[in-house]
């Protein structure tokens, strides 16, 4: 298992915030009206303290009762303001967050369904997964706590200085002579924190890559009594998670008391100079007053201070993960071009001509490949593993494009089609049938409207289906379960060729359809292929032999070159390739 590790980057990378902005540009209004808030809010707080100082050096020290009560209205009035600034403040930077997050991840889902296969074929599912899922996640954060709230403490504290320098300069300084120690003490923090917050990100990567491989390959640690080994594997993995997150609470542990002994020395030196001074208030001109206020001034600004090696983590994995995803968004492994060309009826006629594919570089597995399928032909593609059969498939539906050559149905290039139009005319039946935990009507719809119940049950009795189907609890309402675990693999196909022919396509592909099944099985997929077939065009690729004998033509395929072409009984003539492969299959009746 390949560890998944996780660096840290800069804590502004304005290449990315620009990026993240433009998703921010269909509320721009209330985004606008957040940074206002923000504004508000720092100018509101150090009031306050002010309005305090007021009250006591001229209302409190000359016992003006109503002067006081009227002061207090307005800190009651203030504080109601503040507060309800605060709160929308807070729900509006969540909301957008929100909002902002959930466009994102339809962008990127949106962007990772328009893919080729060559991009899924280099990209690991499980960092696509993340990627969707756990660094949108995080993004989520930086706009509800990160972003936002640091920008507003920001605020805060130069307003803050503002009026304690605006105050009284002696006692500003005398505020901040502890400043320093703070300071050291955050940074220090926010390197540990750091290293420590990457720990337990890597760690949990890796605790859930293990689960979801052991999950999933749960047969093979059975098979091969593998139970303790993994075990022991785990409790070591699952010993780095637990050890990541105990050294994060003990940096925490230790920096919020060290915080709050340096802010409360800063207090103390507050208090003694402060009454000292109040004390001879003719010549320093500090009053009680003053003082109260000051104390509330360092209270304000070291709270802030406190916290912003918690939201500088928030903010600078927040970066990460927007670099990650804006890496995801740019990546162009698109079809090259979608064409425009909708007609409403496809003959089935299938024509490579010179075609040149590679998957890496030019290590071709198609190499000068031409051949031509007329309407209603069944052609069949014969070869061993790594010939071919399968990569002419995948070219035929735009799964990846050629490098040189040209594709052709109806003798118009496939780049010409529309893509979904391309597509819903070819029906295609795989090998490996992927079902998804969902009733049978949706595996077979997937989510299209216009594909209705009856257009599925006339399919479903085309390829002989219904009987089994109608035995089932709920019918097409049945739930098949992760990857159709309920269902036996016969059953499996059927629902795959019911998918297939749903939409009446005019090219048929089965991608050996039988090949995992057993005799009486194939006899009947056999049975449901047959009616499949007719009136189509068929590209059948297949292991067995015996289901291909009454094919129009049989390509077989060595290296990716066609090495024999010709019918069934005219390739044993020749005593070739095909003949050898069929003496394979069948030597013990030779």
């Amino acid at each position: 298992m390949e560890k998944e590790q996780v660096s840290s980057g800069n804590i502004i990378d304005f290449k990315v915030l620009r990026r993240l902005m433009k998703f921010v540009r269909p509320y721009r209004g209330r985004f606008y009206f957040l940074v206002f808030l923000t504004l508000a809010i720092g100018i509101l707080t150090p009031i306050r303290p002010m309005l305090i100082q007021w009250t006591l050096d001229n209302q409190v020290a000359i016992g003006d009762y109503n002067g006081m009560v009227v002061m207090m209205l307005i800190l009651v009035g203030l504080l109601v303001v503040q507060s309800g600034a605060q709160y929308i403040h807070t729900y509006l930077s969540g909301w957008m967050g929100q909002q902002v997050i959930r466009d994102i991840r339809t962008t990127l889902f949106k962007h990772l369904v328009s893919l080729r296969l060559r991009f899924f074929d280099k990209t690991p599912i499980g960092r696509l997964v993340t990627r969707t899922i756990s660094d949108v996640e995080t993004l989520a954060d930086v706009f509800s706590e990160g972003l936002a709230a640091m920008v507003s403490d920001l605020l805060q504290l130069i307003f803050i200085l503002a009026f304690m320098f605006y105050q009284d300069w002696r006692l500003a300084l005398l505020s901040l002579a502890t400043l320093p120690f703070l300071l050291i003490s955050t940074y220090i923090f926010k390197e540990k924190i750091k290293v420590a917050f990457n720990d337990v990100r890597n760690a949990v990567a890796n605790l859930n890559t293990f689960v979801q491989e052991h999950i999933t390959g749960m047969n093979v640690v059975q098979i091969f009594a593998s139970e303790k080994r993994e075990f022991e594997k785990f409790k070591k993995i699952n010993e780095e998670h637990k050890q990541a997150n105990l050294r994060s609470v003990l940096y925490y542990s230790i920096y919020y008391p060290v915080a709050e002994i340096i802010a409360a020395a800063g207090i103390g030196l507050l208090v003694w100079y402060g009454a000292k001074g109040a004390i001879n208030f003719e010549e320093t001109g500090i009053t009680i007053g003053k003082v109260v206020a000051f104390i509330m001034y360092i209270q304000m600004f070291f709270r802030p201070i406190r916290m912003i090696a918690d939201r500088y983590n928030i903010l600078q994995m927040g970066i990460v993960s927007s670099s990650r995803i804006i890496s995801l968004i740019d990546d162009e492994e698109h079809v090259q071009a979608n064409g425009s060309l909708t007609p409403d009826h496809i003959n089935g006629q299938v024509s490579f001509n010179q075609v040149w594919f590679a998957y890496n570089g030019e290590e071709y597995v198609l190499k000068d490949l031409s051949f031509d399928v007329k309407a209603g032909d069944m052609i069949a593609l014969v070869g061993a593993t790594g010939a071919g059969k399968s990569s002419i498939i995948n070219l035929l539906n735009r799964f990846y494009e050629i490098n040189k050559g040209t594709i052709s149905v109806d003798g118009e290039d496939i780049r010409n089609y529309d893509l979904g139009c391309l597509r819903r005319n070819i029906g295609v039946v795989l090998q490996d049938v992927f079902l998804f935990s969902d009733t049978i009507m949706n595996n077979i719809t997937l989510g299209n409207t216009d594909v209705t119940e009856e257009m599925v049950w006339h399919a479903a009795d085309m390829v002989g289906a219904r009987r089994f189907i109608e035995r089932l609890p709920g019918q097409l309402s049945y739930n098949v379960m992760e990857r159709g675990a309920t269902l036996s693999v016969g059953q499996r196909q059927l629902i795959s060729f019911i998918r297939a022919m749903v939409y009446d396509p005019k090219i048929l592909v089965l991608d050996e359809a039988t090949s995992s099944v057993d005799s009486e099985t194939e006899q009947m997929i056999q049975q449901a292929i047959d009616k499949m077939m007719k009136g189509r065009t068929s590209i059948v690729i297949a292991h067995r032999l015996s289901t291909i004998q009454k094919a129009d033509k049989i390509l077989v395929l060595e290296r990716g070159e066609v090495k024999e072409t010709g019918r069934h009984d005219e390739l044993l003539t020749k005593d070739g390739s095909y003949a050898q492969l069929y003496k394979m299959q069948y030597k013990e009746f030779v």
